[in-house]
């Protein structure tokens, strides 16, 4: 390879899209710098580092020679018996082979062959010519553009007037340097330079020229005023967020989706101070603080407290002398917002949500399971019957009232122009209609957990209504078929399942997973074409917490010990999961794992079902009669330990069953000829079978 230097690729465009533009850098970069070591013109050991800022895409790669180092090539030809003939000439179809590689009959001597299994095969070793940098970077430039994560990209007539180019905005600079020399590139209409745009406004100097690739961000910075690193931009902007709400006498909402956002709006970010009038602080702090940050891209201020101040942070793309011109301009902008708020607010509080629920009725929830009105219904029922189970009939009436009630904000003006709120101003209008606390945060709850590590519902009221919602949108799903599929999962029912899993798991119900998916299943029966598939789902909701649990780091052996039993008490995994864990410390674990692997492959092959079940008289064999003894002996401990829940001790006292199994399989033939005898010996291996297997399957713990 020839001596490297150091690369630098930038493409000026239009405004990027802000919400993918920290992705559009990275993949530019990555595939770029991956594509010129595929090529051999970057070392192993080159750096890519990727620049992104509203206007731009670029990369600086180190190490990158003018010229790849020559590769050898070997081109498999075809068969000896094809190539050659009886006296060892090349046939017609090699000659025509060799032409096609630009070569001729004087290499056949030196034709390379080699077994490849099924007939000896003939090679043609060469040399290519290492690619040239215009050539190796032209390719790895269309592949960056061409792997951009574009969902949609525009079509634009290039200066011509009569051609036109895709891309996700219309493009209008390239630079392409090698070290200081400047690398012939085309792309989208463009041919490359050593000159670029700054900022808009108060770039020093215009155009912006690069005399060497390793001046790119310094330069940039200095005469064009863009900081053109996204992470840098990123940085300067969070450390200005917290020196401004420091000034005002508070701390920034911490929103690091809003971070990247606003870093992908501006290329010099000032953060400055704004205000609004007190008076809309009466309003919920969440409408405000969306409204703030979905509209406005604002950074609203809270005080030591976490309360909404009357004061917001703003990132300016320009730094005026005098800011109070920008400052004014937004608080005249935010202002409207603010009072459009106000005004759903207030609106929404002349209706009770009670006066709300009819009109759920003339809302489609899905053309198979009906309106939100009957979903209600639904979930109510449901939520009755968990309640009812859980605490009695009170906690089952008040989940039935909060269930009534839940979805009811949806038709109310606030919720209608900001859908993230619902189930929050539920809460709001239900305290302002005078409901007790649990309804009302039932209300907002029963839309918990909404994405992994979010809270679990506050009360039980909510926790039965959380279940309630979540059981009605699986059951009703699987019931019409709308299972998820590969990546597909409109209904986000994988989330729902895990939801489930979370309250019954880290709550501790006594509420058995089986009897949920049945009662639920009953909630449906005047749906025309639901088929129950409760065995479906219920698989379902396991593979989704075996998932879970490997993720948590349970070892697969564990995770499969303890989900292959399906206890339908969920809050009880952990503690199985800790005992098959100090099992597996033990000894004899591995051994009583292989025995009971061996059990439940012999009771495998028996045609009928074997009670557990053991006449002593017909026991004959030491071996068999020890086994029993000990089964007498250590079965009880098993079981009462098991019924206090103390699932590690349960396990561990089948350690003292490691020597008699052992002796049992050395010495005695369990399928002899006499039925009676046969059938007793297998008896006596069910029970023994069922003895290890109650906290969890150990034959999964045998390697």
């Amino acid at each position: 390879m020839s001596i490297t230097k150091n690369l630098l690729v930038e493409l000026f465009v239009e405004e990027l899209p802000p919400k993918a533009l920290k992705k559009l850098g990275e993949v530019f970069a990555q595939t770029l710098a991956q594509s010129l070591k595929n090529s051999g013109l970057a070392t192993s050991t080159a750096t890519a580092t990727a620049y992104a800022s509203p206007r731009r895409l670029a990369a600086h790669v180190t190490d990158i020679a003018a010229l790849g180092a020559d590769k050898a090539v070997a081109q498999k030809l075809m068969p000896v018996a094809v190539g050659l003939d009886a006296t060892g000439n090349a046939t017609p179809a090699l000659l025509k082979k060799l032409a096609a590689l630009g070569a001729d009959a004087s290499v056949v001597a030196s034709l390379r062959r080699e077994n490849d299994g099924k007939a000896e095969i003939l090679f043609y070793d060469s040399m290519a010519k290492g690619a040239t940098l215009a050539e190796g970077l032209q390719k790895a430039l269309e592949a960056a553009l061409a792997a951009l994560p574009i969902p949609k990209v525009m079509t634009y007539q290039l200066a011509d007037g009569w051609s036109s180019v895709n891309f996700v905005r219309p493009a209008h600079g390239l630079v392409a340097l090698h070290g200081s020399e400047i690398v012939p590139l085309a792309i989208l209409g463009l041919t490359s330079g050593r000159e670029t745009h700054g900022h808009r406004f108060e770039a020093a100097v215009d155009p912006v020229v690069f005399a060497h690739a390793d001046e790119y961000a310094a330069k940039l910075a200095s005469d064009g005023a863009v900081i053109a690193s996204f992470a840098e931009r990123r940085a300067e902007i969070a450390r200005q967020l917290l020196a401004a709400a420091a000034k005002a006498g508070g701390k920034p909402i911490d929103d690091d989706a809003l971070l990247d956002e606003v870093t992908a709006l501006v290329e010099r970010p000032n953060v400055l101070i704004g205000e609004f009038e007190k008076e809309y602080l009466a309003v919920p702090q969440e409408c405000l603080i969306l409204t703030m940050k979905a509209n406005q891209k604002y950074f609203p201020l809270l005080d030591v407290a976490g309360k909404l101040t009357n004061k917001f942070l703003l990132v300016s793309n320009i730094s005026p002398a005098d800011p109070s011109a920008v400052i004014g301009g937004n608080e005249r902008v935010v202002r409207p917002r603010l009072a459009d708020a106000k005004f759903f607010f207030d609106q929404d509080r002349k209706r009770s949500l009670e006066s709300r629920v009819l009109g759920l009725a003339k809302v489609v929830y899905h053309n198979k399971l009906g309106t939100q009105g009957e979903r209600v219904q639904r979930v109510g029922s449901i939520a009755n019957t968990i309640g009812a189970r859980l605490g009695g009939d009170l906690l089952g009436l008040q989940a039935n009232r909060a269930a009534l009630l839940a979805k009811a904000d949806l038709l109310t003006d606030m919720v209608g122009e900001f859908p993230e709120l619902q189930g929050i101003m539920g809460r709001y209008y239900a305290l302002h209609d005078g409901l007790t606390s649990e309804v009302a945060d039932a209300i907002e709850d029963h839309y918990k957990p909404r994405f992994a590590g979010d809270s679990l519902p506050r009360g039980q009221v909510g926790t039965v209504v959380a279940l309630a919602d979540k059981l009605e949108t699986l059951v009703g799903m699987f019931g019409i078929g709308q299972v998820p599929t590969g990546d597909r999962d409109p209904f986000a029912l994988r989330r729902h399942a895990l939801g489930i899993i979370r309250m019954l798991s880290e709550g501790d119900l006594d509420l058995p997973l089986n009897s949920l998916l049945t009662a639920t299943t009953a909630a449906f029966a005047a749906v025309d074409g639901f088929k129950a598939a409760e065995s479906a789902l219920a698989d379902f909701i396991y593979d989704r917490l075996a998932g879970s649990l490997r993720e948590q780091g349970y070892t697969a052996q564990e995770v499969d010990a303890v989900v292959s039993q399906r206890p339908q008490r969920l809050g009880d995994i952990p503690k199985r999961l800790a005992a098959v864990r100090a099992f597996s410390a033990l000894p004899e674990a591995a051994a009583l794992a292989a025995a009971n692997k061996r059990v439940g492959n012999i009771l495998k092959k028996v045609e009928d079902s074997v009670d557990p079940w053991i006449d002593g008289a017909l026991l004959k064999e030491a071996a068999e009669i020890a086994l029993h003894a000990a089964l007498v002996d250590v079965v009880p401990q098993a079981d009462a330990a098991f019924a206090t829940g103390d699932y590690t001790e349960s396990l561990q006292a089948l350690a003292a069953l490691r020597a008699p199994v052992d002796a049992f399989f050395d010495d005695v033939m369990v399928n002899v000829d006499d039925p009676t005898i046969r059938a007793n010996r297998l008896g006596l291996l069910a029970k023994l079978h069922l003895a290890m297997n109650q906290v969890a399957d150990i034959s999964k713990l045998s390697t």
